[in-house]
């Protein structure tokens, strides 16, 4: 209902008011009577005004809460939990059909093409001991730089490092080429080949391939105001339209959601329009997450809300034009 419309309501009711009074002869019962009349109709007004405005409020405050209260529901109805942190999973995999570009543009290589896409956990893939060599070694040398905002990026294929607002070549830093021992490239090689011959099983390919490629890297993710677009990790994407190179993407958890830092979670988001559902991974130390890299597997990462959260991403191509090599011991290059 209007202002407008409730005005001439109320002059209409005031009207009826005073049709009613008598009229008189006697000039004080005349006053009396108008005074009365008057106060009638104020009161009357007064009163029509007050519950309207108390029938509105109550109305509003329903529907908020029944909007708030579906709402709740839905998003709560749409999210499942693919892996949680209360779980040791040896695999759960779900299987569905590629996305049309992605499977347009892996045709080109035939060995490589999925008998089904889809995404897979394991909790049984890489041991906790292998897991903590990583992890100490990304600490320590990202705690000699980072970015200044909430994503630190190491690349040790590369040499690329965050370093407050931009990156800098990690093997002309000494300091940081002194922290690189043989045992972490050959715990980082062989993490690297057994997540690669977990992806050729599951997706019904031959190991031989797959080959790494750029970029694959440790990550810490915190809580800081992002600084630049490479602080901004919390965007829906899709690795294949990001990365051209990616065909198969894996992530390894270092550490462990709700103990490590809170916030962090792996969502995928499955669907279209307004039938969209979630699909969340409860990152855990020596925990695997992998899948084909196409738009059926559109995804983000949320926001870390405290603590760090760190993880090593892993990727591999079809296209042997587009691999990189294994890890070996780089010189300081001064």
């Amino acid at each position: 209902m209007t202002t407008g419309s409730l005005r001439q309501r109320n002059n209409g009711n005031k009207q009826k008011v005073y049709q009613n009074v008598s009229p008189t002869t006697n000039g004080a019962t005349t006053n009396l009577q108008s005074k009365l009349a008057n106060i009638s109709a104020e009161l009357q007004h007064a009163t029509q005004a007050s519950t309207h405005r108390l029938w509105t409020r109550a109305v509003i405050a329903a529907s908020v809460m029944i909007v708030v209260y579906f709402y709740s529901q839905q998003h709560n109805s749409n999210e499942t939990k693919f892996a949680l942190i209360k779980e040791k999973l040896p695999l759960r995999i779900q299987k569905f059909e590629c996305s049309k570009s992605y499977k347009a543009e892996i045709r080109r290589f035939p060995n490589c093409v999925p008998k089904k896409c889809g995404r897979f956990v394991s909790d049984q893939l890489v041991e906790e001991d292998e897991v903590d060599k990583l992890l100490n070694l990304a600490r320590t040398i990202l705690s000699m730089a980072g970015s200044s905002g909430g994503a630190s990026i190491l690349n040790l294929h590369t040499g690329a490092l965050s370093y407050k607002e931009q990156f800098v070549n990690a093997y002309r830093v000494p300091k940081v080429v002194a922290e690189l021992k043989e045992h972490h490239l050959t715990v980082y090689n062989t993490v690297k080949n057994k997540i690669k011959k977990a992806i050729a099983e599951q997706f019904g390919i031959p190991a031989e391939s797959l080959y790494l490629t750029d970029p694959t890297f440790f990550s810490r993710l915190t809580n800081a105001t992002a600084r630049t677009m490479n602080d901004e990790y919390w965007h829906e994407h899709v690795d294949k339209d990001t990365y051209e190179s990616f065909h198969y993407t894996s992530l390894l958890y270092l550490n462990t959601y709700q103990k490590d830092y809170k916030g962090g979670r792996f969502i995928f988001i499955d669907g279209s329009n307004g039938n969209l559902t979630k699909s969340a991974i409860e990152p855990k130390k020596a925990r695997v997450s992998a899948f084909t890299s196409g738009a059926e597997n559109l995804h983000h990462v949320e926001q870390v809300t405290e603590g760090e959260r760190y993880a090593i991403t892993i990727s591999f191509t079809c296209d042997p034009d587009r691999a990189i090599s294994d890890l070996h011991i780089k010189t300081p290059n001064l």
